[in-house]
Formats: C-alpha cells, sequence, structure tokens
C-alpha cells in the first residue's frame, strides 16, 4: 500500500466496529490515515474497542440511514476517501428480520451514496459487496460479469447494494468502486456460529463441532487482513485511474473448500484430533460459491499478502491468546 496517499487522509469507515471494519481502521492507523468512524452500536467485544482503535479516531455515534447526519460528517471532517463496510451481515438474521435488513443494507447504501454525491470533498469511494451478491449460478467460480440475482434476503440485500453503487458511478459519475469477498475470518470474530471460529473454540474447549448442514456447501474464505488490504488498494487504484469508477473485483485465495474441508483444516493446523458432528439438518443455502481474482490480478496488480493456511494460523493464534485471557 501506498503510505503516502494515505498519510493524513480524512477517511470515513462505516461499519467500524465489524469484524471487516475494526481491521481496515487499524490498517488505516499504520499508514497514518485520520479515519473518521460512524458506529452504530458500542460493541465492547469488537477489535474496535477491546484494541483501543476508538480511542485513536474520530468517532461519530449515528445511523448509516441518515443521509443529514452523513452529509454533516463529510462535511465537517473535509473527508476524502469514503469506505462503506456498514451492514447486517448475517443470512439467518436476515431471514428472520427481512426489513430491518433492507433498510441498512439497501436504505443505508443509497442514503450514504447521496451523502458522497452532494459532498465536494468526497473523491473516492470503495463499497463493500459480496459474493453472495451474485446469487446461484450454474457456472463457477463467479466473475465481474455474471449478472448479480439474489433471491433470499440478504443475498438481494447485496445485489441491490452493489447495483446501488454502480447507478451512482454511471449516472452521477460519483467515483465509486465495488469489492467482492467471500467468507471472512480472522481474529476478532466472535460469532461462534461461523465455521472458523466454531471450530476453533469446540477444539480449545476439547469438545467436537457440530457441523448442522451435510458439511459439503463450498465457499471462498478469505482472511480478513487481506480483504482490508485490497480495499485499500482498490482506493488507491480508484485515486489513480478515474475510468475504475462503477467496476466491481472480486478478492479470493481462489481455493474454494466445503465446510468439511476448511474444519479438518482449522483441526489440523491445531493439531486436534477431534472429528466434526455433521447433522445434516440445515438447508436453503445457496450449495457452491466461490469466486475468480483473474480481474483484480490483471487490472489492479493485486496479490494476497499471506496464503489461506498463514491467514488461519494467525487466527488460531488469536483465538488461543483470547481464551487464555477469559477467567
Amino acid at each position: 500500500m501506498d503510505e503516502h496517499f494515505w498519510l493524513d487522509r480524512p477517511v470515513l469507515v462505516t461499519g467500524a466496529t465489524g469484524l471487516l471494519g475494526s481491521c481496515l481502521v487499524k490498517q488505516l492507523l499504520d499508514l497514518r490515515a485520520e479515519p473518521v468512524c460512524l458506529v452504530r452500536d458500542w460493541v465492547p467485544q469488537s477489535e474496535f474497542v477491546r484494541g483501543g482503535l476508538a480511542d485513536r479516531v474520530r468517532l461519530v455515534r449515528g445511523d448509516i440511514r441518515d443521509q443529514t447526519q452523513l452529509e454533516r460528517t463529510i462535511g465537517e471532517y473535509e473527508v476524502e476517501t469514503v469506505v462503506h463496510l456498514a451492514a447486517q451481515t448475517t443470512v439467518q438474521v436476515a431471514n428472520r428480520n427481512p426489513v430491518s435488513t433492507f433498510q441498512t443494507n439497501i436504505g443505508g447504501t443509497w442514503a450514504l451514496l447521496e451523502a458522497c454525491r452532494r459532498s465536494p470533498s468526497v473523491q473516492q469511494i470503495v463499497v463493500a459487496s459480496s459474493d453472495k451478491a451474485y446469487g446461484s449460478h450454474e457456472h463457477l467460480p463467479y466473475a465481474e460479469h455474471s449478472p448479480l440475482r439474489g433471491r433470499h434476503p440478504y443475498d438481494v440485500s447485496k445485489s441491490c447494494a452493489d447495483l446501488l453503487a454502480q447507478a451512482y458511478a454511471a449516472t452521477y459519475r460519483l467515483p465509486t468502486a465495488i469489492t467482492r469477498c467471500g467468507n471472512l475470518f480472522g481474529g476478532g470474530d466472535l460469532n461462534w456460529n461461523r465455521i472458523v471460529p466454531g471450530t476453533i473454540r469446540s477444539a480449545v474447549r476439547g469438545r467436537r463441532l457440530i457441523i448442522r448442514s451435510d458439511g459439503q456447501y463450498v465457499r471462498d474464505y478469505f482472511a480478513v487482513e487481506d480483504a482490508a488490504a485490497a480495499t485499500l488498494l482498490l482506493g488507491e487504484r480508484l485515486a489513480a485511474d478515474p475510468t475504475l469508477a462503477g467496476e466491481a473485483f472480486n478478492f479470493s485465495y481462489e481455493r474454494p473448500m466445503t465446510v468439511i474441508e476448511i474444519a479438518q483444516l482449522v483441526l489440523r493446523l491445531m493439531r486436534s484430533t477431534l472429528e466434526p458432528d455433521i447433522r445434516n439438518e440445515a438447508t436453503g443455502e445457496i450449495r457452491e460459491q466461490y469466486l475468480s481474482a483473474t480481474k483484480a490480478r490483471t487490472v489492479l496488480g493485486w496479490r494476497p499478502q499471506r496464503t489461506l493456511e498463514e491467514g488461519l494460523e494467525r487466527t488460531i493464534a488469536w483465538y488461543r491468546a483470547f481464551f487464555d485471557q477469559q477467567p
């Protein structure tokens, strides 16, 4: 990453208390940028709070759907780059509470984009979409030209937010680019229903991991540090090449794995002999989703900073330290 580009740059980060948000804010601080963080809920367990990041940024308490407050924040802090990560990120929650998910993921995105359109200081916007925006396809891996056709609430919310970013770039020439990553993992994710932290906790506790599905769902798994670095790289490239506005980029290790395979890899790295308990109870999710990162490699010159195994090793080390600190 270009330290000179980020030095003293005011950067608005939405969703700063999330897994990706916390990691990205830390990288911005390491680059000596000036993060401005929009925070709705105070999450003491997040790395944003536990790691002391909240004390080192300009903190704004508010809701991503509040366009007036967004405009005020961008104007008062003279924000130049915007990284939009705020979202309801859990598929099961979206299925139970679709309206709140749509309000946050879709309404929040258009509120932010409209605030940026009305704010002359903004020079780059990076919007975090997801592989879920593609919906279900027969031909894999997903490439950026694959149509966005989410069908279920979470997938639809990501498809719509992605298309909104493209619309603002095309119609208003808003300098917006889009990231699409797979399933993120990394230290600080305390959602134990996710396969990587759930597997690690089970191994630390000496209990068998329960897999609710048949374990054959195929996904991309991507370290959060690489996702944060890719997001910042896209911001840099967008500044250097305005023709990237409206473009989306997949980021992936390009190693699709089943749920069982990723769980077994984590257990092997932890030197655990436990075997997963496969219940085959869960249904209703897309069977296979994984990405091609060819466009990011050729257009942006992107390369991951670590391998999947290296990312998992770092993640395991974080959780071991976390559990050692527990009473």
